[in-house]
């Protein structure tokens, strides 16, 4: 029986675990998101505190989905979480373009959210 550092990488097992950890992710997302608006609503919540619940929704989400990756892939665990937070990031990206066709924030919270994303999925990664 060979190890596995010795096989060669299933490109299609590897991306089936990606859309996995991301679907867990967004899962994570609609629900911590659906929880924020009844908050929202009962506790008539301004606008930044709004906002800094969902760079925390960011943020636990990728650290699910970089978990998630880690448990299904033992080898560079950080590595694949980070390619889950970094994946997270680009779909949101593309859903904030398709909805506004343009960034509806600053760049400066697009560099966070990145950085949020990609750093949420590489500890969930590690802590796998």
């Amino acid at each position: 029986m060979e190890n596995r550092k010795d096989q060669k990488p299933d490109i299609q097992k590897e991306a089936v675990w990606i859309l996995k950890s991301l679907l867990c992710a967004y899962v994570v997302t609609g629900i911590l998101l659906l929880l924020l608006a009844l908050f929202a609503y009962k506790l008539n919540l301004e606008e930044k505190q709004v906002t800094v619940a969902v760079m925390a929704i960011y943020l636990v989400s990728t650290f699910v989905g970089g978990f998630m990756i880690g448990k299904w892939n033992r080898v560079q665990k950080f590595l694949w979480g980070m390619i889950v937070g970094a994946g997270y990031f680009i779909l949101l990206l593309l859903v904030s373009f398709g909805i506004y066709h343009s960034l509806k924030n600053s760049g400066g919270n697009v560099i966070t959210t990145m950085f949020l994303c990609i750093g949420g999925g590489l500890l969930g990664g590690m802590l796998a």
